[in-house]
């Protein structure tokens, strides 16, 4: 992945994060690093990096991001193109190792219900690998997943107030 297609996927959730329910504009991006942490980045070079026209951050622009995506300044870099995707059926052995390990994991973890069926989810899913891989992505921002919980937790039922009768 790119250091744009960061760049643009961090966007996306930080939109999701901040109760939007889309990606923020590279705009909002902007005018929030100046509001929240009283920095400067102009909305024109985060285009220029999302489009990989510039390819590389200066320090203390790679650290601004890294504090406003809340992410390890290390994750603001193009990842490395010499890894080879696996072939194909060293690819289906992992995917099925995944898969075992998943509903063994679900075996184990029986008692707690809603977890052990997460578990056969993401293993019943055809890119189980890619499930897990996304989630990885999911989980680096906290206000995110912060969001998503509440969102996805049921509220508990208000205790009924008792009129007194004077």
């Amino acid at each position: 992945m790119t250091l744009g297609e960061k760049l643009s996927q961090l966007r996306t959730l930080e939109g999701y994060a901040r109760g939007l329910d889309r990606e923020m504009t590279q705009v909002e991006v902007s005018n929030a690093i100046r509001d929240d942490l009283r920095g400067s980045i102009s909305q024109g070079y985060l285009s220029q990096i999302e489009s990989g026209a510039r390819r590389h951050l200066t320090v203390e622009t790679r650290a601004l991001l890294a504090r406003f995506f809340r992410v390890h300044p290390g994750h603001l870099v193009d990842d490395l193109d010499e890894v080879a995707p696996m072939p194909p059926k060293q690819r289906h052995d992992i995917d099925d190792k995944l898969d075992l390990w998943l509903v063994d994991g679900s075996e184990t973890f029986a008692a707690d219900r809603e977890l052990s069926r997460a578990l056969v989810a993401i293993a019943r899913h055809e890119k189980s690998r890619d499930c897990l891989r996304l989630l990885a992505s999911i989980v680096e921002n906290r206000q995110l997943i912060d969001h998503l919980l509440d969102k996805l937790t049921p509220a508990a039922p208000r205790p009924k107030r008792r009129r007194h009768r004077s």
